[in-house]
């Protein structure tokens, strides 16, 4: 997304709802299968990056890394499926609500690999019915099985799976926008 789409403005209007869902629940959960040195890919307006010591930010979008350095966060502009750093320079990585957005994810999951030491871990969420259906910019639905086999291509291996903001459920993932599915992977040689 560009500054043209209002993706900025759209980050920026978040609810404190959603704000304090993000930081009590969500990101202990995600944070815990975090390990080390972390990738926060498409890191938005920084909530990850404000929430985990030792998190390095990285977004397509300007405005939103812009916003990130001013609140004296350590994020970086990239070019689409081109990661601004060098080989095995990061323990983890984390792609939250951005694999979707994406035709092929290949080329990015690729250079994740790259960006990642051996046996880093990725972390990859992506929305359930109601949330893809809720954006015209999503492109790709994935479940769990969908999630592992594209993961699987790119040379990640699945460690688990997990859904929020409960359990795995159907009936959640067509009510609840906010409902993902979230995969913890390893990379593999």
């Amino acid at each position: 997304m560009t500054d043209n789409d209002g993706y900025f403005e759209y980050l920026s209007r978040r609810t404190r709802v959603g704000y304090l869902y993000r930081k009590n629940l969500l990101y202990p959960r995600i944070s815990r299968r975090l390990i080390g040195h972390t990738l926060d890919i498409g890191c938005g307006i920084g909530d990850m990056l404000a929430y985990r010591n030792d998190t390095v930010g990285v977004d397509i979008n300007p405005n939103t890394v812009s916003f990130c350095k001013a609140h004296g966060h350590d994020a970086h502009l990239m070019s689409i499926n081109k990661l601004p750093f060098n080989d095995s320079e990061f323990d983890s990585a984390l792609l939250d609500n951005v694999l979707e957005h994406l035709d092929d994810p290949a080329p990015l999951l690729r250079d994740i690999h790259r960006v990642l030491k051996p046996k880093g871990r990725l972390i990859i969420g992506v929305p359930g019915i109601k949330g893809f259906e809720s954006d015209i910019d999503h492109k790709i639905y994935y479940n769990d099985a969908s999630l592992v086999d594209t993961s699987r291509q790119s040379r990640f291996g699945r460690i688990e799976i997990f859904h929020t903001p409960l359990w795995k459920s159907e009936w959640i993932s067509k009510t609840i926008r906010q409902y993902c599915t979230y995969g913890v992977f390893e990379r593999l040689e």
